[in-house]
């Protein structure tokens, strides 16, 4: 059996290398389930019309918005794991996770049945286009029932990223990628099953990865090894894990909404405009997968330190992450104002859907910079305890400048979406600074509470 040792604590060393050392696994993880979602609609571009891969396009993004639930709920089990970690208090942990294998299995079971029940009804809300309806109820239906397995996976990942392991997480989705494409190429290039092709082929990837995270969770000694006993209700528990997870689970739900009603509002505009932001959505999803690890990066080792009472190297870890993040997003729009055809023709031939997604992707990829700050803010905040603030700069940005933005560009220039890029970015810029007067009021009263503990 393999033990996780100290090679996976991250409260000793350098701060920046622990944290990049955690990022980059996760970030590899991110990069492959976004590589084999963008497979998908690549394989499908490829072998099918523009109406299969407006299809594609709207399911994913109605399955991703499920994901991202998932993996916001499960954000409670690596924070608190991870603060048991950096206090070695192993019993926690064994209650967190217990507490969430009871609860994860209720939310899989009324996810799918829901899901599946409602299908129809999604796509209607979709406002797909009349042409695409028919293929996205099929590639619905078989995503659907995909969901226990990401359920398994996630919450399982939680488990290993708490207690500073990001690798084997990484293997789990590289394992589900490499299944995914290959059986992509099988199903819509060789057997023409164009949308349900793709679903099929992603419903059996991530079969893969719950199988390989089921396994690693028996083979791994982490002293997190749960009996029947252990499953007997723990409300503190439970109420631990949810007072991290709901708040980062709405906050990338309402981020998934506010994405799905901007693909509603593309779709109402015709099938062009409806390919053309699918396409580019699904790019944005590829340059956000840095500032995404770094937010997993930060919480992890912002948790595992407050548990070790290390507050001030979690803020550093905070400082770096915002440092490489912000680089990044500046290198994004650079290239996505010079060159955006060379990345939306990836996907599409179509010289209608290229020149509508140039112009969508130019002033969208300023969202890069921006995302970068508050992303890493998030995960510093989640890893804190403090998670309700990501909800309220997310629910601020949405409902102030993200949804009225774009209607409001939708309806003043119908015949471009360059106007419509710009309510992302914008809308990111007012969450950076909510995350800033929060951080530095956070700042002042911790700093006031130690000066007043050591006066006493």
């Amino acid at each position: 059996m393999i033990t996780l040792g100290n090679k996976n604590d991250l409260t000793q060393g350098s701060v920046a290398k622990t944290l990049v050392k955690f990022a980059v696994p996760y970030l590899l993880s991110c990069f492959l389930q976004t590589f084999y979602g963008m497979a998908d609609l690549f394989v499908v571009g490829l072998y099918n019309t523009k109406e299969v891969t407006a299809a594609v396009s709207t399911g994913s993004q109605v399955t991703h918005m499920i994901t991202v639930i998932i993996v916001g709920l499960a954000m409670g089990v690596t924070v608190h794991t991870g603060t048991a970690a950096g206090a070695k208090d192993t019993r926690l942990a064994k209650r967190i996770f217990a507490a969430a294998v009871r609860f994860f299995f209720a939310v899989a079971v009324a996810l799918t049945a829901a899901a599946l029940l409602l299908t129809r009804q999604i796509t209607a809300v979709m406002l797909t286009p009349k042409e695409s309806v028919p293929e996205t109820i099929r590639y619905l239906t078989i995503c659907f029932c995909g969901i226990p397995f990401i359920t398994v996976f996630n919450v399982v990942s939680g488990l290993f990223r708490g207690f500073g392991d990001s690798k084997r997480p990484m293997y789990f989705v590289a394992a589900a990628c490499i299944v995914n494409v290959a059986l992509d190429f099988l199903f819509v290039g060789a057997f023409h099953l164009g949308a349900s092709g793709a679903a099929l082929a992603t419903v059996l990837g991530q079969g893969a990865s719950a199988f390989m995270a089921a396994a690693a969770y028996f083979k791994v000694d982490h002293g997190v090894r749960l009996t029947k006993s252990d499953l007997k209700h723990d409300g503190a528990a439970l109420q631990k894990i949810l007072a991290v997870g709901i708040p980062v689970s709405l906050q990338d739900g309402l981020i998934q909404i506010a994405f799905t009603i901007i693909i509603i509002i593309a779709n109402s505009r015709g099938l062009v405009f409806s390919t053309a932001v699918g396409i580019v959505e699904k790019l944005i999803g590829f340059m956000f997968l840095v500032p995404s690890s770094f937010l997993s990066a930060i919480s992890a080792v912002t948790a595992q330190n407050f548990g070790a009472g290390k507050v001030e190297r979690a803020r550093r870890s905070l400082y770096c992450g915002i440092a490489v993040t912000v680089l990044w997003g500046v290198f994004c729009c650079v290239y996505s104002n010079l060159l955006p055809q060379t990345l939306v023709s990836l996907f599409t031939k179509d010289s209608a859907v290229i020149a509508a997604g140039c112009l969508y992707l130019r002033s969208y990829s300023f969202d890069c910079v921006f995302a970068a700050i508050h992303f890493c803010f998030s995960g510093y905040f989640c890893g804190c305890k403090r998670s309700a603030v990501s909800f309220i700069h997310n629910i601020s940005s949405i409902v102030l400048i993200r949804i009225p933005g774009a209607l409001l560009a939708s309806a003043m220039y119908p015949d471009t979406l360059y106007p419509m890029g710009w309510a992302a970015p914008l809308g990111s810029l007012l969450s950076a600074l909510i995350c800033v007067g929060f951080f530095i009021a956070f700042y002042k009263r911790d700093n006031a509470q130690t000066a007043k503990s050591g006066d006493a």
